[in-house]
Formats: structure tokens, sequence, C-alpha cells
């Protein structure tokens, strides 16, 4: 049995293994695997808080984002009510301009045949008084006119008495 490898190397494990009892070898195996356990216990706190926050970042930011759709929407919305409002007033001032020019138009036009029927009325005075001057003229030469010139006088006597 002395003559055993097997025998020898079950002897040193327990010497190896008594040595290390007596220095505190299982306190310290101990004590690493708690710090790291505390580590692990730590860092998967950590990774805990850290995806709470993100989670936290994350609903903030969906909100923010939310909040500026409904600003850009508002922001549309009134952008195209300023639309409309400025192509309605665009459409009144057209049509008023253009009532304001037809009713210009009719003036021209009613004065223009107001004017057209005074100079009809002017040449046709022009002609009546021409006619009359020729008929007088041609009455007078055929004798008539010392006849009516005669009672022009006496009706003018008459009436100045």
């Amino acid at each position: 049995m002395l003559q055993d490898p097997v025998f020898w190397v079950a002897v040193s494990l327990v010497i190896f293994l008594a040595i290390a009892w007596r220095v505190g070898a299982p306190g310290m195996i101990t004590a690493a695997l708690d710090g790291r356990a505390e580590r692990v216990t730590k860092e998967l706190a950590e990774a805990k808080s850290l995806r709470e926050e993100a989670q936290r970042l994350l609903a903030e930011y969906q909100r923010k984002q939310k909040e500026a759709q409904g600003e850009a929407d508002q922001i549309v919305a009134a952008a195209k009510a300023e639309a409309e409002r400025l192509k309605a007033e665009s459409i009144a001032k057209v049509n008023e301009f253009v009532a304001r020019r037809s009713k210009l138009a009719e003036q021209k036009i009613a004065q223009a045949e107001a004017q057209a029927i005074a100079e009809v009325r002017s040449t046709a005075a022009d002609v009546a008084v021409e006619a009359a001057r020729a008929l007088l003229v041609q009455s007078m030469k055929s004798g008539a006119g010392a006849d009516i010139t005669a009672s022009a006088i006496r009706e003018v006597g008459g009436k100045l008495n």
C-alpha cells in the first residue's frame, strides 16, 4: 500500500485540504462567492433600474411625440382655416371689383346713350330750324310774307298797348 501511487495521491490531497482548511480557504472561497453574488445582485438591480428609467423615458418621449403631433395637427388646421378665410376674402374682393366695374361700365353706357340722344335731338332741332327757315324764306318770296309781317306787327302793337 505504501508503494501504491493512488495512496500517496490520496494522502497528499488530505494534507492539502487540511492546510487549505487551516489557512481559511473555505472562508475565502465563500467570501469570494458571496462577493460575486452581491455584485451580480447589484448588477441585476442596476439593470432593473436602468430598464425602468428607459421605460419611463420612452413613455415620456411618446407623450411628447403625441403632444407635438397634436400641435402639428392644430397648426395644419389653423393654416387650412386661414387659407379658406383668405380664399373667401379674395373671392369677395373679386366679386366687389367686378360689380364696381360693371356698374361703372353701365354708367358709361347710360352716359353715352344720353349723349347720343342729346346729339340726335340737337341735330333734329337744327334740321327742323333749317326746314322752318327754308319754308319761311320760300313763303316770303311768294308774297304771303308781307301779309304775315303786317299781321305780326299789328299783333305786337296790340300787345304793347
